[in-house]
């Protein structure tokens, strides 16, 4: 993140997903997708962190380079130049989310397709004042609520 201006960045957004115990697996399809997204200029991952949850509700934090669990597989070899913005407190509050016996990915970046347009709307004063997602089983309980049916098959 060192070569980027403040000033050039895009929206950040994060994420965490939650697996059950023993069913964790970072590697293949979505190691795949998320390196897709990467290698082409649409996000950069500034920090990705591997939270598990015990039974008995222990938490462990790993950088993904630093998750010895196989599972972390093909993100490992990303190479991001990670900036390491989840903190402790962070931390604590996404285990506190968490169902004992589970492991988590924590994936914070940056929506670089759209640093451009942000930079604009900064250099010409303004500023963001509301954002938000809508999650996509919000629309598709809208969808069926309204009898569209047709726009829910095949989501």
């Amino acid at each position: 993140m060192n070569d980027t201006s403040v000033e050039e960045l895009g929206p950040i957004d994060y994420l965490v997903v939650e697996f059950p115990a023993g069913k964790a697996a970072f590697t293949g399809e979505m190691g795949d997708k998320l390196r897709s997204l990467v290698e082409g200029g649409i996000v950069r991952v500034l920090d990705l962190l591997i939270i598990t949850k015990d039974e008995d509700g222990a938490v462990d934090a790993f950088e993904v380079e630093d998750f010895e669990d196989g599972a972390a597989g093909a993100l490992r070899d990303f190479g991001f130049e990670l900036a390491e913005l989840l903190s402790e407190e962070d931390v604590d509050h996404i285990a506190a989310a968490l169902e004992p016996g589970t492991v988590a990915a924590a994936l914070v970046w940056e929506n670089t397709w759209a640093a451009p347009f942000a930079a604009s709307i900064r250099r010409s004063g303004g500023q963001l004042v509301a954002s938000g997602r809508i999650p996509i089983q919000s629309i598709l309980a809208a969808l069926e609520a309204s009898g569209d049916v047709a726009a829910t098959e095949g989501a």
